[in-house]
């Protein structure tokens, strides 16, 4: 049976250990040089704007930079100082997560050339991709986004497998994405080759001015943390997750901290879905332990609410939730949340 929305972790059986194995993480990480340059804070920004989960919906996703002046209609950056950012989830469930990626990482280097930042946040699905374990959710990855990501060669002979009828097609490739171990490495192989180096050296949780970005939220256990220290110990877990040969016996010790935590960054959901004036003093303790007067989350889709000020924030806009269906398969309600010398607004398609 599918896990439901509010439980869709891994198991952690998955991962049972014998023991911690602190160290031995450091063999598999980004080197702790490159991580260390890693920034995680910025002041001084005067204009941001952020939007939500993609789930492979390209087409959507250009729709909204365009028409936030973050892109001009050659799809070159044209937000100047700017910083632009997006808060993870650009895999699974639609069809073109390669395509974003690569828009992702070309306007990065062009908004640095312009005075601007493109930040884009790790959620939990580029975390089950990399760690090569997304097809144990059905319906995560698609037919077309595993094909965006297979070598050619690999890609080539299994289209030419493919039956011509098409249900007898999508049975072929409905049995490939659930049980053709071969192929399912092949493609993690591919992407983790292809869009590792780059995913390995973004965030989980960013703070821009005096607001938190991330994509599930930051639980109280987490809030104390240095912003630091969530990011490089959720790239040491990756980072080892990702590695394409693992020894098994190491494997068997593994025992990770953040990426599959309840209540980590990746999967919390509470700041989205608890009763607000219940849950407002453990905010008011999160926020203050962040130093931060809010906190942008996305990762719990809001779907059949108003894209607006009232219904996008919570806990006296404190929180604010910006995963409002974007791709088609949760409804393709585009949004962008705007903050801009302090002041929070949001663009809807509807303003259009």
């Amino acid at each position: 049976m599918p896990r439901t929305a509010k439980d869709d972790r891994p198991s952690r059986r998955r991962f049972v250990p014998a023991r911690t194995i602190g160290a031995i993480l450091l063999a598999w990480a980004v080197p702790a040089a490159a991580a260390s340059a890693i920034p995680c804070v910025w002041t001084g920004v005067e204009r941001i704007v952020a939007v939500g989960d993609l789930h492979g919906d390209y087409d959507n996703f250009v729709d909204i930079m365009k028409a936030t002046g973050m892109v001009d209609e050659r799809l070159h950056w044209a937000g100047g100082r700017t910083h632009f950012v997006q808060t993870g989830d650009i895999l699974d469930r639609g069809p073109a997560a390669r395509k974003i990626l690569e828009f992702l990482m070309r306007i990065e280097v062009e908004a640095a050339l312009d005075g601007g930042k493109v930040h884009v946040l790790l959620g939990n699905h580029e975390a089950l991709n990399l760690a090569g374990i997304a097809f144990d959710y059905p319906g995560y990855v698609n037919v077309d986004q595993f094909l965006s990501f297979l070598p050619a060669e690999y890609k080539d002979r299994l289209v030419s497998r493919a039956p011509a009828s098409e249900v007898e097609r999508a049975a072929y490739w409905a049995k490939i994405l659930r049980s053709d171990k071969e192929a399912q490495a092949a493609y993690t192989r591919a992407f983790v080759e292809d869009f590792g180096p780059w995913l390995l050296k973004r965030n989980c949780v960013e703070k821009i001015n005096d607001v938190v970005f991330v994509h599930g939220g930051i639980s109280l256990k987490y809030a104390g943390w240095d912003l630091a220290k969530i990011n490089a110990v959720l790239r040491d877990e990756l980072s080892f997750l990702s590695e394409p040969v693992k020894n098994p016996r190491i494997l068997a010790l593994f025992r990770p901290q953040i990426v599959y935590d309840r209540i980590g960054p990746l999967w919390y959901r509470d700041l989205a879905q608890r009763d607000e004036t219940e849950f407002a003093p453990e905010v008011d303790r999160i926020l203050a332990l962040l130093g931060a007067r809010a906190m942008i989350v996305a990762h719990s889709p809001q779907i059949g609410s108003p894209i607006a000020l009232e219904y996008m924030s919570r806990f006296q806009k404190r929180i604010w939730v910006i995963d409002t269906g974007i791709t088609a398969a949760y409804g393709g309600r585009l949004s962008a949340l705007i903050i801009d010398k302090g002041q929070f607004s949001v663009w809807g398609d509807e303003d259009e």
